[in-house]
């Protein structure tokens, strides 16, 4: 019996799932997973805040957990990164190290995407390894995610104000 190969977008579901995990804890929806030889090596999301961790990122804890399932830090020459949201300047620079033969991204990143949004980091060839990369996988999926939460945190804060305009109501009442 052959192995099922999957596609992009069956892989990147793994990443928007991890990506709700994120959500759940209050972190900025953003996930990713590892990829090679048909087997998902490293997961993760953003998790900053819960790790006290500015540089957690999804892509980096996925490196990292993936780098340690092999006890290798570069990755197999077949490891493609699925992420949903465009891959920051830091990393990009990850990537690089961690030698990823190909990236697969969701969402595009207008405010800090580092491979065609703000800065397009290849065209330099500054870069001793680069990537094959491609964006638009689950597109409108992952930008709902992210709306989405944004969304939810703009109302919380709206209702924070509220709440706090009452206490300060009744204190001076």
């Amino acid at each position: 019996m052959t192995e099922h190969i999957k596609t992009d977008e069956e892989w990147m579901q793994f990443a928007y799932e991890q990506a709700a995990l994120a959500a759940a804890q209050g972190e900025i929806p953003v996930g990713a997973i590892i990829v090679s030889n048909n087997k998902i090596i490293g997961r993760g999301f953003n998790s900053p805040i819960s790790l006290n961790d500015p540089t957690a990122h999804a892509e980096i804890v996925a490196i990292r957990e993936a780098c340690q399932a092999i006890q290798n830090y570069r990755l197999p020459e077949d490891a493609v990164l699925y992420v949903t949201l465009e891959p920051c300047t830091m990393c990009v620079g990850a990537l690089v190290h961690s030698r990823i033969s190909k990236v697969v991204f969701g969402a595009t990143e207008p405010k800090a995407g580092s491979l065609v949004s703000v800065r397009q980091l290849f065209e330099t060839g500054y870069y001793n390894h680069v990537f094959e990369f491609s964006g638009g996988c689950l597109q409108e999926e992952c930008s709902q995610q992210l709306s989405a939460f944004f969304k939810m945190r703009r109302e919380q804060k709206k209702q924070l104000k509220l709440q706090e305009r009452q206490v300060n109501d009744q204190n001076q009442a």
